[in-house]
This record gives C-alpha cells, sequence and structure tokens, in this order.
C-alpha cells in the first residue's frame, strides 16, 4: 500500500467499529455486542478503508481484530445484509460481494501483522475475517463456522475457498466448507485454524501480548515476510527464491540489518527502526 495520500483527509471517526491507537498497536473492536457483532455494509467498507488508511499511514506496527461481548462476529446481519439483498439486482450483487472480498485483500496487503482475537462464535464472515489474518488467536470457547453453504450460497465465499486449503490442507477445507459445521477450539488448533490457544477468557490479553512484542520488532522485516508469504503462495519454486533474493538484496541495504550487526557487536538488544 503507498503511503501518498490524494486530497482526503484522515478519518476523524469510524461510525462501524471502535480503534483505539497505543504504541504502535492498533485494536479495531467490532462492536455489536447485542447482535454478536453481526456485521452490516458500514462495518465491511469501514474494515476496508480503515485498514487502507493505516497502511498509509505506516504508523501502526501490529493490529489486533477483536469482538465486544459474548463472540468474536457471527458474520453478515441476517436482517440488514441477507434480507437487503434479496431487494438487489446482479449488479449491485456484484458490488457488494467485491467489497467484501476486498475486506479479505485489505487485511492480508495491509503492512503489517493482523491478529484476530477469537472468543466465542467465529461465524461466516467472521471466520473468514479471522482466517485472512496473520495470527489467530483463540480461548476454549472459540468455534469457527463456515456457514455459506447453509444459506444456499458457495462455500467459497471472501476468498475461503484460497485462503482455507492453504492453512488446513484441502480435505479438512472441504469438509469445513462443504458442511458448514461449527470447528470448536480444540480440534481448530489441532488442524493448524488457531495459531495460539489461549487460557479461558484471555484471548485479547493474548493477543494484545503478541501484537506488542510485534510492535518492538523489525517492522519492515515482517511487511516484507507477510507479503511473500502471500505473493508465493501462487509462484513456482524458481520465481520465489528470486524473490526472496531480490527482497533481501533490498534489506540488506536498510537501517535495521545495520542495526542488529551493531547490537550484536556491542553486547546489547537491536532498536529497530522499521527502516
Amino acid at each position: 500500500m503507498s503511503p501518498f495520500t490524494g486530497s482526503a483527509a484522515r478519518t476523524a471517526r469510524w461510525r462501524h467499529l471502535r480503534l483505539d491507537l497505543t504504541d504502535g498497536v492498533a485494536t479495531v473492536t467490532l462492536a455489536r455486542p447485542e447482535k454478536l457483532n453481526a456485521l452490516t455494509f458500514g462495518a465491511y467498507a469501514d474494515l476496508r478503508d480503515l485498514l487502507a488508511e493505516l497502511s498509509r499511514e505506516r504508523t501502526v506496527r501490529a493490529l489486533v481484530l477483536a469482538g465486544e461481548g459474548r463472540g468474536f462476529c457471527s458474520g453478515g446481519d441476517v436482517d440488514e445484509i441477507i434480507g437487503a439483498t434479496l431487494a438487489m439486482d446482479t449488479a449491485q450483487l456484484l458490488d457488494f460481494n467485491r467489497m467484501t472480498g476486498q475486506v479479505v485483500r485489505a487485511v492480508r496487503e495491509c503492512p503489517f501483522p493482523v491478529i484476530a482475537a477469537v472468543h466465542g462464535v467465529a461465524a461466516g464472515a467472521g471466520a473468514v475475517l479471522a482466517l485472512a489474518a496473520d495470527f489467530r488467536v483463540a480461548d476454549p470457547s472459540a468455534r469457527f463456522s463456515f456457514l455459506f453453504t447453509r444459506v444456499g450460497l458457495s462455500g467459497g465465499d471472501m476468498g475461503a475457498a484460497y485462503l482455507l486449503p492453504r492453512v488446513v490442507g484441502l480435505g479438512h477445507a472441504t469438509r469445513l466448507l462443504m458442511l458448514g459445521e461449527p470447528v470448536r477450539a480444540p480440534e481448530a488448533e489441532r488442524i493448524g485454524l488457531i495459531s495460539e490457544l489461549a487460557d479461558e477468557g484471555r484471548a485479547d490479553e493474548t493477543a494484545q501480548s503478541l501484537a506488542h512484542r510485534l510492535a518492538e520488532g523489525p517492522a519492515l522485516a515482517y511487511a516484507q515476510t507477510k507479503a511473500l508469504l502471500t505473493a508465493e503462495l501462487d509462484m513456482p519454486l524458481s520465481a520465489s527464491v528470486e524473490l526472496d533474493a531480490a527482497t533481501q538484496a533490498l534489506l540488506m541495504n536498510g537501517e535495521d540489518y545495520a542495526e542488529f550487526h551493531a547490537a550484536f557487536t556491542e553486547k546489547r538488544r537491536p532498536k529497530w527502526q522499521g527502516r
């Protein structure tokens, strides 16, 4: 994401989510607890635009995506989205579905690690948002459900058919996307859907700890690692090795690489600058 901006001013207030910025860590909270944080058109658009804005500003070094109340996110709001889409024509439906996919792309393409702090339900679009994150920290109450076939739609929504096989393998992905059955925390950890299983009630705290650890690290190295992980999913080995070589050559000219050597020589911790 380019840091150059045009005429648009920084958004002063986000209507459909809550944003907190502390020490390089952004915490984005889905805050409709009475609806299990069900997503609306506005919430999708805010997530898409917020991630683009934070990516341009280059002040955030890690982001935690969390849900308020009893669960992470129950997916698209049945009344506000599913009901509304029944009255849309094909062009409008395509615009909507492209927007939801743009949110997933924004999560994957932003230049900082994204950590989903999952407790309770992560269903439908909520499960895909967690899937798109770089890390999924969950407590024992977490349950993931890819519910799209349950409402008569393809299980491959919002990039799920691309991402899920790469996280848990084709066999597990086929079962989860076809049947839409809930995957509880123990199984999710076993098949690799969870990055870290937190103690009960401590998913947010554990995610924050990881985020601050990442925020204190070499931000540019993390950004390039994330970019390579995404880009090389579809590359042959020869192209991947060449891209790795070019990336390392650029980073070896950076300040953080020189700082590591200086810190090692002086027997102290590196002071990472993200440059």
